[in-house]
């Protein structure tokens, strides 16, 4: 990771990264495939981190607003030392063949870690959530999370303020969306939405059934 931040990500090369870590570049290449493998590890370890920084906010809060604002805003404290780094990272991370997308089976741990604290958030949560929506609503939540990363990565404020603001703002639309999900006329609209995400974004969990399969089963 120094290196990424001294460097940047595309001019570190794995021969820097062996002689730093005083390993050969061959031995290197036994644990780590390439450097983007050791992001997947930076990637899991933000992950694990992550995790251990909420568990006093979800041990503590019951009301869902408080317990996901306290979840965003323990991921940007988490984040800080690496903002420059993901400035310069984010055009690799935005390809949609990198395997440093979040969408990538690649990230796949990580993903599966993240979407997991926000399930601890909504079941742990005294918000009612009816049982058809227990496993959509917690991607959707880390699909909000991630666009929230994307506003830090451009965020200049100081101490990105703006950041933490969307953060809490979030939070509250969030916790109303999720009490409004309770009433059954607009639950066909969040499985809608995130039928959608499910379709078009890569890696995402395919909880849902296929569309198209349904559609073929009509046929």
């Amino acid at each position: 990771m120094r290196l990424f931040q001294e460097r940047g990500y595309d001019r570190t090369t794995m021969r820097a990264i062996a002689q730093e870590a005083g390993v050969s570049v061959g031995n290197a290449y036994y644990y780590f495939a390439g450097k983007e493998h050791l992001i997947q590890g930076f990637y899991d370890r933000i992950a694990a981190e992550h995790r251990e920084a909420v568990r006093e906010v979800l041990a503590r809060e019951t009301g869902l607003q408080a317990r996901l604002a306290g979840v965003l805003k323990a991921w940007l404290d988490i984040a800080t030392p690496y903002h420059e780094f993901a400035v310069q990272f984010f055009k690799n991370a935005a390809d949609p063949d990198s395997p440093l997308s979040p969408f990538s089976p690649e990230s796949e741990h990580a993903r599966v870690e993240a979407v997991s604290v926000h399930k601890e958030v909504l079941y742990g949560a005294r918000t009612r959530v009816p049982a058809e929506l227990r496993e959509v609503l917690p991607e959707l939540m880390w699909l909000a999370q991630m666009g929230l990363v994307l506003y830090w990565v451009f965020d200049r404020t100081e101490g990105r303020e703006r950041s933490y603001r969307l953060a809490e703002r979030g939070a509250r639309l969030t916790a109303r969306g999720v009490s409004l999900a309770r009433f059954r006329a607009l639950r066909p609209l969040v499985l809608d939405v995130h039928e959608l995400f499910t379709d078009f974004l890569p890696g995402m969990t395919k909880a849902l059934p296929d569309p198209s399969a349904r559609a073929r089963g009509r046929a």
